[in-house]
């Protein structure tokens, strides 16, 4: 068994690593999007964006529902792009994640202490009815920023697939990668049955300037998903 690291408490509850999430559901979707208006939504200079193709990168955008986590029970809607610290070769691949809002104060002051995730505390709903899934994230001012909706199938097709993954940051204002251990659903969902709308605020124009809403090149939902962190470590780039 991985020895625990306790890195300490916050508002009396101890954060330790492997940090274990033991069950949220999650769909992750990707989109093709101009390079150069992608890298240009990367802070500072230590992350470079990983072109898919010739002037092309990837955004990556997870909506999860945390349903049993050390951290709460909350939402998060993960955006990131496909990246690689600075200098690294290119069989080096990660995310770097740079918005990151969820619907709970502690989950948001442990992942901005802890992981340099920019976390904020946004509104964010997430609904399951009428067999389909339904994901709200409303704007600092309180008028609707992002709703992304598509079917469910009554049951997974098959198991999850387990990815070792990478999420880059700044914690401290140092270049920072958090690894991890986990599951993403094997639920395909089809790209044009995937509605994303955009609203008001920051993340909404954002996403407008890389083209969406747009079909998504892929869909997957999972539900009963499992995940572990590891404890992050400071990096050095070029």
């Amino acid at each position: 068994m991985a020895a625990t690291h306790l890195w300490g408490t916050i508002d009396g509850t101890e954060i330790t690593f492997p940090m274990r999430v033991e069950e949220f559901n999650a769909a992750t979707l990707t989109y093709s999007v101009p390079a150069r208006q992608a890298a240009a939504l990367l802070p500072g200079s230590s992350f470079e964006l990983v072109e898919t193709a010739p002037g092309v990168g990837c955004l990556v955008i997870a909506a999860c529902d945390f349903r049993r986590n050390p951290w709460g029970d909350y939402n998060e809607l993960n955006v990131g792009f496909l990246s690689r610290p600075a200098g690294a070769g290119d069989e080096t691949v990660g995310s770097f994640i740079y918005r990151m809002p969820v619907n709970q104060p502690f989950t948001c002051e442990a992942g901005n202490m802890v992981m340099g995730f920019p976390k904020t505390v946004e509104t964010i709903s997430a609904g399951y009815d009428g067999g389909g899934f339904t994901f709200r994230v409303s704007s600092p001012a309180g008028l609707p920023a992002l709703t992304l909706g598509f079917p469910r199938r009554p049951a997974p097709l098959g198991p999850p697939v387990v990815l070792t993954v990478e999420s880059y940051s700044y914690l401290d204002g140092h270049p920072y990668a958090t690894a991890a251990e986990m599951e993403i659903g094997s639920d395909a969902v089809d790209p044009s049955e995937v509605s994303l709308e955009l609203g008001e605020g920051p993340l909404a124009d954002e996403l407008r300037g890389l083209g969406l809403p747009v079909a998504p090149d892929s869909c997957v939902w999972g539900e009963g998903l499992r995940a572990t962190f590891q404890l992050g470590r400071r990096l050095v780039t070029a």
